[in-house]
């Protein structure tokens, strides 16, 4: 099924659907980092091997993010249901917004829900949190490949 899968990867629709999910990945991503401290902000402070680093890691989230979007998608073609593992971008996301937001946003959202702590100041632009990010979408890679490894196909019956 994998091969099935990585074959569809080649035709047209799925190019441009993976170029839709890069695009928007890495302008999310992009966006996250925003939120936190500008590229100018962070290479005044922090120098100019920050930036490029927290860029390429964005660069590299937005692929796995779309190479997972892209596999899943022809899966549910294919098998007609959609891996779990899909899910782990939008964790990542999630988890990006609650950890490089603005403080304050974040304290206010959590208070709302009931969990109650300070939050301390996030090191080097939130990097740390951007590496938790990374590993959360290769686990989800990693488990999407699985579970297309796993799937069959079913024939209709006749």
């Amino acid at each position: 099924m994998l091969n099935l899968v990585l074959q569809r990867q080649k035709e047209r629709k799925f190019i441009l659907l993976n170029i839709a999910y890069f695009i928007f990945f890495l302008g999310l991503y992009t966006v996250i980092d925003s939120f936190n401290m500008s590229y100018q902000a962070m290479n005044d402070q922090f120098g100019v091997g920050l930036v490029v680093l927290n860029i390429s890691i964005n660069v590299f989230m937005a692929m796995l993010s779309m190479i997972m979007m892209g596999l899943t998608s022809a899966q549910f073609q294919f098998a007609g249901k959609e891996s779990k593992g899909s899910n782990m971008s939008f964790l990542s996301v999630f988890f990006g917004i609650l950890t490089y937001g603005c403080t304050p946003c974040v304290i206010s959202f959590f208070a709302a829900v009931g969990i109650s702590f300070s939050v301390a100041v996030l090191p080097f632009a939130g990097l740390p949190y951007k590496f938790i990010s990374l590993l959360l979408l290769i686990v989800g890679l990693v488990w999407v490949v699985k579970s297309i490894q796993k799937t069959t196909c079913t024939l209709p019956q006749k």
